[in-house]
């Protein structure tokens, strides 16, 4: 079942308007017929607009609601993925993938040891680029949430951001074995928020984890083996996907 995204206001009791370019890609790319069923979410309440195309008019799809289904497809805490900005086009992939995995935002992050710089121009094309990236991958994951990429932040200001967040860590090689990783990932309490910082290539300077564990952001190790940039981070979401909802599925079937 194909699943698109509307604005709060495009739900209007019974009815449910598409517009924009979902418009035409319903009529004339999937080709899309009256009485067919959809799913739509308005990337804010986290809940599931099942309905029907009732209607095609020229700048809009209309639909008439069948049932609601309440959030049950999001991670039960929310991440924030602060990522170290990567070199090329990596952090489309980044984007992507994390979506798939329930991120709940993206902060890029311009640390010391990044390669790539933005001015005030390029930044805002690629924020906007990469939050259509993010809403793509939330309409093929079925999320009920669009994630958010926010504007880039400097490692100072990433750190002030996660301030208020319960759970915070910085994956570093230099941590000290796994039994703190997993202990963290073992003790998630649904509900909190969760803040993840990862280094671009070439990984965080000494300083900058320095910084971080001063304000209660925990260096943790992910392993053995190095980690690329771009692997990183779905480590880390796989890992409280796995904690969260695998484990959970178990123990409710026990």
């Amino acid at each position: 079942m194909y699943h698109f995204f509307v604005e709060p206001g495009q739900i209007q009791g019974t009815q449910i308007f598409i517009t924009g370019k979902d418009v035409n890609h319903i009529k004339n790319v999937l080709r899309m017929r009256i009485g067919e069923e959809i799913s739509v979410g308005n990337g804010i309440d986290g809940k599931e607009y099942r309905c029907a195309i009732d209607a095609f008019e020229d700048d809009s799809v209309v639909c008439k609601l069948l049932f609601i289904k309440e959030d049950g497809v999001e991670l039960p805490v929310k991440v924030t993925l602060f990522q170290g900005l990567p070199k090329a086009d990596k952090m489309e992939l980044i984007i992507q993938k994390a979506v798939e995995l329930g991120v709940y935002e993206i902060v890029p992050v311009a640390t010391k040891r990044c390669v790539v710089k933005l001015d005030a121009k390029k930044e805002a094309s690629k924020i906007a680029r990469w939050q259509a990236i993010a809403e793509a991958a939330a309409k093929q994951s079925k999320r009920a949430v669009v994630p958010q990429i926010k504007p880039v932040m400097t490692m100072k200001e990433a750190i002030q951001a996660a301030t208020g967040m319960e759970q915070k860590i910085i994956p570093y090689e230099l941590a000290e074995g796994m039994s703190k990783t997993r202990e963290i990932f073992a003790n998630l309490i649904p509900g909190t928020q969760v803040a993840v910082f990862i280094g671009p290539e070439g990984g965080f300077e000494e300083s900058e984890v320095e910084a971080a564990a001063a304000a209660d952001v925990e260096p943790v190790s992910l392993g053995k083996r190095i980690l690329r940039t771009e692997t990183a981070g779905f480590t880390v979401l796989a890992w409280i996907m796995y904690a969260l909802e695998v484990q959970g599925d178990s123990e409710e079937n026990e």
